[in-house]
């Protein structure tokens, strides 16, 4: 099963067992990103310098990145192009909900529903399938652990955690300073995430 980076982001972000997303507001920004980066790849969204665009194209048939065109449309009101990180900033506390709700159209986690101090409503989302993650952190583990050359979608989801600073939800255990030099390395190498790596880092 193939799913967006920003699903991707939001499994290494959720408790498996509890549910609850943890550095939530670091992971805001690095969803948000992610899905951009993700309109990027699929051309589109232009990125040039601190600047986004638009591309005419058709609908990319998955549901996430499509309404997030839409949303980007409907935020350009016409113009020809905008500041990557005022849409970053505006997006970074919607983006979270589409995301997880799609995991749990896909069934990968399900949603759980109860109130804190029987008042308060609460949702969690514990896991329901755990190949998807294990895939996951394979993977991420092979490329910036054990030295693998990661493909071009790894690149951009370790550019993405990188400039975050959820190096610690994607290597559970690893002392950051093992890591870091490397997922600077993949970074910089991944030209089309360059400006909203840059984006998130600054926010």
């Amino acid at each position: 099963m193939r799913i967006t980076l920003a699903e991707e982001i939001m499994l290494l972000s959720l408790d498996d067992e509890s549910g609850s997303v943890k550095q939530r507001q670091a992971v805001g920004w690095a969803v948000a990103g992610a899905l951009l980066l993700e309109l990027v790849l699929a051309e589109r969204v232009q990125v040039s310098g601190k600047y986004m665009e638009l591309v005419d194209s058709p609908p990319t048939g998955e549901e996430l990145l499509d309404g997030r065109t839409e949303a980007i449309r409907a935020w350009m009101r016409g113009r020809s192009k905008r500041r990557v990180s005022e849409w970053l900033t505006r997006d970074q506390a919607k983006a979270v909900g589409p995301v997880v709700e799609r995991l749990c159209g896909r069934g990968i986690v399900v949603e759980e529903r109860r109130k804190a101090l029987g008042v308060f409503p609460v949702r969690r989302y514990p896991e329901a399938d755990g190949a998807v993650e294990r895939e996951l952190r394979e993977r991420l583990a092979a490329a910036v652990s054990k030295g693998a050359e990661p493909d071009a979608r790894t690149a951009s989801l370790i550019s993405v955690i990188h400039a975050a600073g959820l190096h610690g939800l994607a290597f559970p255990g690893v002392p950051r300073k093992e890591i870091t030099a490397r997922t600077a390395a993949i970074a910089d190498g991944q030209w089309a995430a360059e400006s909203i790596r840059t984006a998130i880092r600054d926010m």
